[in-house]
């Protein structure tokens, strides 16, 4: 009996050239005030897009579902979980993570108040941290309301039960919340007498 020839597996035939195409876009970001242009499969997160192809490893890729916040960045001046946010979705956009916002030599107050306050431990979360608290202090000096603002016409209090909601969706799994919201307060303290 003569069995009929079957064509290879799927993965085995390779895509015709055109097809390739379609499923990859250029994407023109400011990435840490650098123009970059990327091309890159229309699948790729904002994440991979940071970490593989530009290298900026310190967005941290956690849980992949956005429940960890270690990818949190900055889009625009507002901070996202990068690892649900395709990248093609923000051509144009300013980026900004946690590499772009000091430097070993000039850090952002946030990252110096981490310092200072042992904000880490292991440091595996702390760029997202960072990178959330300072997308929260800018949210709160808009105006901008959390789930347990009582007021929604007023403008909202820094609080400590504001700041542990707005930072609610950054897990550290070391523990060190305490010293971290005593990092974010210092900075927001210093803003406010700045002002």
């Amino acid at each position: 009996m003569h069995s009929p020839t079957l064509p290879p597996p799927a993965q085995d035939r390779a895509p015709p050239p055109d097809a390739v195409a379609a499923w990859h876009s250029t994407v023109h970001l400011v990435v840490n005030g650098r123009p970059r242009t990327l091309t890159l499969d229309n699948r790729t997160s904002l994440l991979d897009a940071l970490r593989e192809h530009l290298q900026l490893c310190g967005t941290k890729k956690g849980c992949d579902h956005g429940q960890c916040g270690a990818c949190t960045a900055l889009v625009d001046g507002r901070r996202i979980n990068t690892c649900l946010s395709l990248a093609v979705m923000h051509e144009g956009s300013e980026v900004t993570t946690i590499e772009g916002l000091g430097t070993p030599q000039q850090l952002h107050p946030l990252q110096d108040a981490f310092v200072r306050h042992d904000g880490f431990q292991c440091g595996y979360c702390t760029p997202g941290q960072i990178c959330s608290a300072v997308g929260a202090l800018r949210e709160l000096r808009e105006g901008v309301p959390s789930h347990v603002t009582a007021d929604l016409q007023a403008r909202p209090l820094r609080s400590p039960e504001e700041m542990r909601e707005r930072m609610s969706g950054n897990l550290c799994r070391c523990g060190a919340y305490s010293n971290i919201q005593q990092a974010i307060a210092e900075v927001a303290d210093a803003e406010e007498a700045a002002r």
